[in-house]
């Protein structure tokens, strides 16, 4: 189980780490243009987000 975890972690992290590394400059202007956006305009997109991984996770558990 914990095993597990460490593996998504450390997936998540790669495919995280991908955009900047390749892209540095558009996830510059990408994290600037998100800065910018209304709070709750942030809120509700993570919470679109995190709806989506519970229900993924749901469905693959």
């Amino acid at each position: 189980m914990t095993n597990s975890i460490l593996i998504s972690v450390a997936l998540v992290l790669i495919i995280e780490g991908i955009g900047p590394m390749l892209f540095a400059n558009k996830w510059q202007r990408f994290l600037h243009h998100l800065s910018q956006q209304p709070v709750n305009q942030l809120r509700a997109t993570g919470g679109v987000l995190v709806t989506i991984g519970i229900v993924s996770l749901l469905y693959l558990v």
